[in-house]
């Protein structure tokens, strides 16, 4: 589909991470003559995972810029029908140096509605590359900055401590096997033998330090696991960001350090909430180990405090 868009001449993107603009020069056209006041418009269109497609045009007058949404699904004969047009002025927008266009959208506020409304998008016009997307799904994809800590705490291999091994077990589990962990069959948690395998895999460190700092019952010889709820976890903005490498450095001792960068849709629409230098030791056979993790420009001061999701019983 979004070839035989992109064939007719228009701009295409789909809801793959990572996915490339199909024409983005197009874009890059229309925003670039958008920045220095000439008028124009830009007709996009995107594809959605349930194969529904949104026909997007951005019509800038000069001053303002404006955004004509159609969305349209198919009906059990295969025929297209439009289920929905929008049209409202875009309130503030941005093309970032990265590739970004970024807007928020003019939506109903405080007191007009009893919750916020969020009118932010971000879509990416300039194209990643090959090597940076292999990277990024291989490497922080799964991981992102909600359920764990790996990718939003600083941490080198003599501070492994603060690790949530408990609610990273799940994304190194999808990582490994590519697909989601099923907690169903953990009622009674997860044995020694599979947690400390799996855990020693992706991180630089002993059975017995995982034991020492995870959350195990050494009765049972099982690890704890919770899924991630309102119970234990409390919704913030931070948490839908997804990392994307955006440089790779091979250094001296054989390691490889990926500059990644937070990308906030939600309300904020900032390309890089914090950026981070990611540490791993890539092997020939294609496995990894996460080494350390570096969040840069005092950014751990601009995101939440991290919530374990179990927390460990303090000793007598």
């Amino acid at each position: 589909m979004q070839h035989k868009i992109a064939e007719e001449g228009y701009s295409v993107i789909t809801m793959i991470t990572y996915s490339n603009m199909d024409n983005y020069e197009n874009a890059e056209n229309f925003l670039g003559k958008c920045e220095t006041g000439e008028t124009g418009s830009l007709v996009m269109y995107e594809i959605y995972s349930d194969g529904s497609i949104g026909r997007m045009k951005y019509i800038f007058d000069g001053k303002d810029m404006y955004f004509l949404n159609a969305q349209a699904v198919w009906d059990e004969a295969e025929k297209p029908y439009i289920t929905g047009i929008s049209y409202a002025r875009i309130k503030q927008w941005d093309y970032t140096e990265k590739g970004w266009f970024c807007y928020l959208l003019c939506v109903p506020e405080y007191p007009e509605v009893a919750e916020a409304v969020d009118g932010s998008r971000m879509i990416r016009v300039k194209p990643v590359s090959d090597e940076l997307r292999e990277v990024s799904e291989k490497c922080v994809l799964r991981l992102g900055y909600q359920g764990s800590n790996l990718l939003c705490s600083n941490r080198d291999l003599s501070h492994m401590e603060e690790i949530d091994y408990n609610g990273l077990y799940e994304y190194l589990y999808a990582e490994k096997y590519g697909e989601m962990f099923n907690s169903d069959n953990y009622s009674n948690g997860i044995s020694q033998e599979e947690f400390e395998a799996l855990i020693t895999e992706f991180l630089p460190v002993t059975a017995e330090q995982v034991r020492e700092h995870a959350v195990y019952d050494a009765e049972n010889q099982t690890y704890e696991y919770a899924r991630l709820s309102c119970g234990n976890y409390s919704p913030n903005r931070f948490g839908t960001a997804a990392a994307e490498v955006v440089s790779i450095e091979e250094n001296a001792d054989g390691t490889t350090d990926l500059l990644a960068d937070a990308v906030c849709e939600a309300f904020t629409h900032d390309e890089a909430v914090i950026t981070h230098k990611l540490t791993v030791k890539l092997r020939e056979d294609g496995s990894f180990q996460y080494l350390g993790n570096q969040i840069l420009n005092d950014g751990i001061n601009n995101i939440p405090s991290y919530q374990y999701r179990i927390k460990k019983q303090c000793e007598d």
